[in-house]
């Protein structure tokens, strides 16, 4: 069965950094776009950063950049996302999903996989 194991979810406080991370299992990320998404009870799912496996390309929602970086790892098969100075706004459910297309898409429902999510709260 092919899906997503997301880890490193957790609480800090404002100013804080967590590193998500984002392994596939039973499929492989060659030619994908990998994006993170966060969701909180009662809100649509927002789209924070996608990473193109073909070419390493990111891309970057506005309330993130120059906070968060997504990266590749080195097997192909792990994606991560570096938080940094988060804030109480990036609390939420963090889900990493896979796109089997070379084209960028910030669109949830256009995505093939899915993780089960890791929940990340920030607070004083």
């Amino acid at each position: 069965q092919q899906h997503f194991v997301e880890s490193g979810g957790g609480s800090v406080q404002p100013g804080g950094s967590l590193r998500l991370s984002c392994t596939a299992s039973g499929f492989t990320l060659d030619g994908t776009y990998v994006g993170w998404y966060r969701q909180e009870p009662g809100r649509e799912r927002e789209g924070v950063a996608w990473i193109s496996q073909r070419d390493g390309v990111t891309h970057y929602a506005d309330s993130v950049k120059g906070r968060f970086i997504v990266s590749r790892g080195s097997a192909g098969n792990t994606v991560y996302l570096q938080m940094n100075n988060l804030m109480p706004g990036d609390t939420g459910l963090y889900y990493c999903a896979a796109r089997i297309s070379r084209r960028w898409s910030i669109t949830p429902d256009l995505y093939d996989y899915w993780g089960q999510g890791t929940q990340v709260t920030v607070s004083s």
